[in-house]
């Protein structure tokens, strides 16, 4: 047996437990699985899976339940997993090589989660700390717990080989602002009990958008970036992302354009160059929204699918469309190949 323990907390998990089961199924893992209350079916489709089945008492607090679950695994190599997450590429030598040589060092794993825009599935990817040795690490945090050394250590991470599709975004919408709800109020409480944090902050803000409530999430985002900062995290580059996707919500274009000043800061991947497109393409800044949105198809780092290709280039066309040049905007248009909307204004335009 490969020396690794996969380690799951699940509640109610029915739909997507055995999924989750099937795909870690070939590669020989340890399956341990804590579970915090089911009424469903989901510890009848484990036990097919694993025999490594535990309860927990659920206290409103994830990494606990995640530290009970480690505590619970034979071996000190966790990869930490939810039950909405499928395997889709594991290299077992390199994830080998990465445990041997980098043993007190986070594995940072690829989530790509999966969505629906204008109709069309698209994806945006993130990398998350889930491989560790449970020896120098435990997780920290009630809510969107993180890895974090037992010694209080920096951390150092790397990108292990391991890539993800999460399906958690499939649910219905009164399951989606139900989570969001949940979400928010242990954010809350986390934030009282251990004072401002800029990344509990973005969390916040990312809920109260996917409830629309954007005033809130304007003020989360702000509270946010307001601290000090690492402008080289995931998270920090989403969260200024999403500052400016909350202001073009809000019309507050002219606003927005401030974000220009941080731009040699964060434009060291395609969803910012496109973000500052979109907002120059809202103040009708037409060539400068053209230019960026050219950029942005020249950049492989990218997090939301389609920012450095098809939408781009959707957005480029509309561009020339609106100011009286049809041909440029179907030669760009036909560059989106599949993307519906560009479909439908190809037909428009013929």
């Amino acid at each position: 047996m490969f020396p690794l323990s996969v380690c799951i907390i699940a509640r109610n998990e029915e739909a997507h437990i055995e999924e989750c089961l099937k795909r870690l199924a070939p590669y020989g893992f340890e399956v341990v699985l804590t579970d915090t209350g089911s009424t469903d079916r989901t510890i009848e489709i484990a036990e097919k899976y694993t025999d490594r089945i535990f309860h927990f008492d659920w206290c409103d607090d994830f990494s606990a339940a995640r530290n009970f679950c480690l505590e619970k695994a034979s071996h000190d190599w966790i990869l930490s997993l939810d039950c909405d997450e499928y395997i889709e590429k594991l290299d077992l030598s390199a994830l080998g090589q990465c445990m041997e040589q980098r043993p007190d060092c986070t594995g940072r794993i690829l989530i790509r989660s999966r969505f629906l825009r204008n109709g069309q599935t698209a994806f945006e990817q993130t990398r998350v700390s889930r491989l560790a040795n449970r020896r120098y690490f435990h997780f920290t945090g009630a809510i969107h717990e993180q890895l974090e050394r037992r010694d209080n250590r920096a951390k150092t991470v790397y990108d292990a080989p391991v890539t993800i599709l999460h399906v958690g975004y499939d649910e219905t919408v009164a399951d989606m602002q139900e989570k969001c709800r949940r979400n928010i109020a242990l954010l809350v409480a986390q934030l009282d009990q251990e004072g401002p944090d800029p990344y509990l902050y973005f969390q916040l803000g990312q809920c109260f958008r996917r409830l629309g409530e954007t005033e809130k999430a304007l003020e989360s985002f702000d509270a946010g970036l307001s601290m000090e900062i690492d402008p080289s995290l995931d998270y920090v580059k989403t969260m200024v992302e999403s500052y400016g996707y909350t202001l073009l919500d809000l019309k507050r274009n002219q606003e927005a354009l401030g974000l220009s000043e941080l731009y040699d800061m964060f434009a060291t991947r395609a969803d910012f160059v496109f973000l500052m497109g979109l907002i120059c393409m809202n103040n009708g800044l037409f060539d400068d929204a053209v230019n960026q949105f050219k950029k942005a198809t020249t950049m492989e780092e990218f997090s939301v699918d389609g920012v450095n290709s098809y939408m781009a280039d959707y957005n480029i066309g509309v561009i020339y469309e609106c100011t009286g040049h049809p041909e440029k905007a179907r030669t760009y248009y036909k560059k989106c190949e599949s993307y519906l909307p560009a479909e439908e204004r190809l037909k428009a335009l013929t």
